[in-house]
């Protein structure tokens, strides 16, 4: 029995639970109550800790060396879209995911420099969230999570899978683990600095529609340029 097989059962039970509240009320958001105050407990984090951590990171940490930490990130997480492309079926894409891992872990220096994309080989990430799509998961009702900010069921259950089939997660020592995950976050965060003059109205309503549009567009194939670009909040 091959892998999606064991998988598909778990996850679908998962999200069928959820799924049919979207599909019976066609509203993506049955939760929002519930969503409004882990949003304003974000916030507050957000307002507290993760912003002028964030803004004295963009502060301190020169530009090139920003990019690299950045680089380091997306490559790690090359491992993932080289196990969701097999996932999906799209063995093209993983031996493309392969072929900048190891570029960039070796001519790159560990990730710290992105050599493959000027040689051709073309950035595509993909999530296990997109596995699940793929295999037909319906995407259930958006949540707010607190920290890890907006999801959808589907998502939120992809992400989880991502972090913990990622590099970091195996790691003997957990430490440099979740050191990885808090730069990240860090990393994430001030990308989105900018993204904060674009708020407006209501920024609960604002920061979920982006993240469903967006989230929408990847899975369509599209890609995706915005000031959104990261799934975290």
């Amino acid at each position: 029995m091959t892998l999606p097989r064991l998988l598909l059962p778990i996850v679908m039970a998962f999200s069928g639970l959820f799924a049919s509240a979207v599909q019976s009320s066609e509203n993506i958001d049955p939760w929002e109550p519930m969503n409004r105050r882990i949003f304003a407990f974000n916030e507050t984090l957000d307002k507290y800790i993760l912003r002028p951590t964030a803004k004295g990171y963009r502060a301190v940490v020169p530009d090139p060396a920003e990019r690299g930490v950045t680089n380091f990130i997306s490559n790690v997480y090359e491992f993932n879209s080289i196990f969701n492309s097999l996932l999906q079926g799209r063995p093209g894409n993983a031996l493309t995911s392969a072929g900048r891992f190891l570029v960039n872990s070796t001519v790159g220096l560990a990730g710290l420099l992105d050599v493959a994309t000027p040689m051709g080989i073309e950035h595509s990430p993909t999530d296990f969230d997109q596995t699940l799509y793929t295999w037909g998961v319906k995407s259930g009702p958006f949540v707010m999570l607190p920290v890890f900010g907006p999801r959808t069921v589907r998502s939120a259950t992809g992400y989880f899978v991502d972090t913990y089939t990622s590099p970091p997660a195996f790691l003997h020592d957990q430490e440099y683990a979740y050191l990885f995950w808090t730069v990240e976050a860090i990393d994430i965060r001030a990308q989105l600095l900018k993204a904060d003059e674009l708020v407006t109205g209501d920024r609960y309503i604002f920061i979920r529609n982006a993240y469903l549009e967006r989230r929408q567009f990847i899975l369509s194939g599209e890609q995706v340029e915005d000031s959104f670009g990261a799934d975290e909040y």
